[in-house]
């Protein structure tokens, strides 16, 4: 269900896309109103959970990991328990950053970042040996064109 926001509402949300970091002042400042209405309207913001959170955004290659891999992992069963079970295993890879159930010849793409190619291999194996996994295909990065982790804002909301 997409939650009903006005025109500062939008204007709060982009704000601290750019800038997560920023003071109260400055975002109120920023979005045209004053410090306490604002920092209503982002904890409403939070409590509806369309902020879900705030983090730095590090460059991995910079802090030793330099391989970023995508794996597509196909399961033997899609019964729920089977289902639960894997993403509870998923959960428990530090080196999965992000995994999506997905249509398709799969059920699940994931992100994955390793020191080397060594080590994402030896995740492979781990991976490939997990009860009901029937088949994983990964595709190695060579570069990184794009990394918006932003929602789009440049369209206005419908609605």
């Amino acid at each position: 269900m997409k939650a009903r926001l006005d025109a500062i509402d939008w204007k709060i949300l982009k704000e601290l896309q750019a800038d997560g970091r920023m003071t109260n002042v400055e975002l109120a400042s920023r979005v045209g109103i004053s410090a306490p209405p604002c920092l209503r309207r982002v904890r409403a913001l939070e409590e509806m959970g369309i902020i879900r959170g705030y983090r730095g955004m590090l460059a991995g290659d910079k802090l030793g990991y330099g391989v970023t891999v995508f794996a597509m992992v196909h399961l033997a069963s899609q019964a729920d328990a089977d289902l639960n079970a894997f993403v509870a295993q998923v959960r428990q890879w530090p080196i999965v950053r992000e995994c999506h159930t997905v249509s398709g010849d799969f059920d699940f793409v994931m992100k994955c970042v390793a020191p080397d190619l060594h080590s994402f291999q030896a995740f492979v194996t781990d991976l490939t040996s997990t009860p009901n996994v029937r088949n994983v295909r990964t595709v190695l990065t060579l570069n990184q064109v794009k990394d918006e982790a932003a929602v789009p804002m440049e369209i206005p909301p419908a609605g």
